[in-house]
């Protein structure tokens, strides 16, 4: 990897101290609580630290330029160390012992599902910052990450375009790789292609010698990777070591979303195809802004990724909307959300749609080179249709469920 383990903790210990004190006098008793459950250790911590980091950087920011309604922004962080157990148990404490009044937090679709209901009950108004498999229809979660309609389609359509219409598909053998996959199997056959076969992965699975065997049997045009964590990495060294990766095209729903591609030599990463929100190659100067704010505080900015700075923007919007609403009231911000709000973040525009709660974002068609995310091609503000086909919260504001593919 071109940064360590201990880059990561330098970092992310200087973000537990560094910051500053705001430059205006706050009272205590007045402080806002912004609560953040994320996995700054276990394997997924190349996620949640960065994450962890990008939370700090929001919110002193936030309270350096006079906080929200001249209150202070209390951070109350907890690490759930990757065990779904620590979510539920972090979950309840937020809600019940800490009384947050949001919480930004949550990583996997697992961890998500594991704490959305408790905040929901508790009238406690969550920000899901994360890529994710889409349908999530809960007036009390707000969704900045992309969904397939997002981020998957363009990668489906670049793909056939370039390789052909014959695809083999690996993912993570939980809710977000089973339900990617139907996405992936839905585009391919809106363009008339093919799925040549579909293999599901637990988390821990490392070893992916029999399945490159069996793709070099089903000799499919490209493969399409929706897997996740430290262990599936392998799948891309193995695919590499094997001369495949010369072979076979790859393009992958999740890859660089935990810089993946810092992780990989060049020899063994280029070509990849992928789309998302963030690329640290981009020139817009809201990115080059916050990149040197990074900078300045925590210093190596390699270990920034997409969903760090989805983090970072969720937090901003959250913070503009409780301006807008002039109250941290949790109806009071969610009528701000509803009313069309939206930020320039490091990643572009992020604006709400009030039917789904979900963000309209900027997507990157990227492809790996030389260990960066080169863009493509930028397609300004695409909408999470794809959960808007299920999901109208103007019209059924009570909805509380995750929808799944019915295609």
């Amino acid at each position: 990897m071109t940064y360590t383990r201990r880059e990561f903790l330098r970092a992310a210990g200087a973000a537990t101290v560094a910051g500053g004190l705001p430059a205006v006098a706050f009272s205590a008793d007045k402080e806002i609580k912004l609560g953040s459950v994320l996995d700054n250790s276990g394997n997924l911590d190349i996620y949640g630290k960065p994450m962890v980091i990008a939370t700090r950087l929001a919110v002193d920011e936030i309270n350096e330029a006079g906080g929200l309604l001249g209150r202070k922004i209390k951070l109350i962080q907890y690490d759930t160390q990757s065990d779904i157990a620590l979510y539920t148990k972090f979950a309840q404490q937020l809600a019940r012992e800490d009384k947050v009044d949001v919480v930004h937090g949550g990583i996997t679709s697992a961890s998500r599902e594991a704490i959305r209901q408790t905040f929901k009950r508790s009238n406690t108004l969550y920000f899901y910052n994360v890529l994710y498999e889409g349908g999530v229809c809960d007036r009390n979660t707000v969704v900045t990450g992309t969904t397939p309609a997002q981020a998957v389609e363009p990668i489906v359509e670049r793909a056939m375009k370039k390789w052909g219409n014959k695809v083999y598909v690996l993912a993570a053998d939980y809710n977000y790789g089973q339900i990617t996959a139907k996405w992936i199997s839905y585009y391919v056959d809106q363009r008339k292609g093919t799925v040549a076969k579909t293999d599901f992965f637990p988390l821990d699975v490392a070893d992916f010698g029999s399945t490159i065997a069996k793709i070099q049997q089903e000799k499919p045009n490209w493969v399409v990777s929706a897997l996740v964590g430290g262990a599936h990495m392998s799948f891309y060294r193995q695919w590499a070591a094997s001369g495949m990766n010369k072979k076979i095209p790859l393009a992958s729903t999740t890859f660089g979303v935990g810089n993946e591609h810092l992780a990989l030599s060049a020899a063994e990463g280029d070509g990849i195809l992928i789309a998302g929100n963030y690329s640290q190659e981009s020139t817009l100067p809201a990115n080059k802004q916050f990149l040197a704010a990074w900078q300045k505080r925590f210093g190596d900015t390699k270990i920034v990724h997409e969903i760090a700075v989805s983090q970072y923007q969720g937090i901003k919007l959250w913070a503009e909307c409780v301006r807008k609403a002039g109250s941290v009231d949790r109806e009071a911000v969610l009528k701000a959300i509803e009313s069309g709000a939206s930020i320039e973040g490091p990643a572009g525009t992020v604006a709400i749609d009030a039917k789904t709660h979900h963000a309209s974002l900027d997507i990157n068609v990227m492809e790996v080179k030389n260990q960066k995310l080169a863009i493509l091609e930028t397609v300004k503000q695409r909408a999470p249709s794809d959960t808007a086909r299920y999901c109208d919260l103007q019209k059924n504001p009570n909805e509380n469920k995750q929808y799944e593919v019915d295609i």
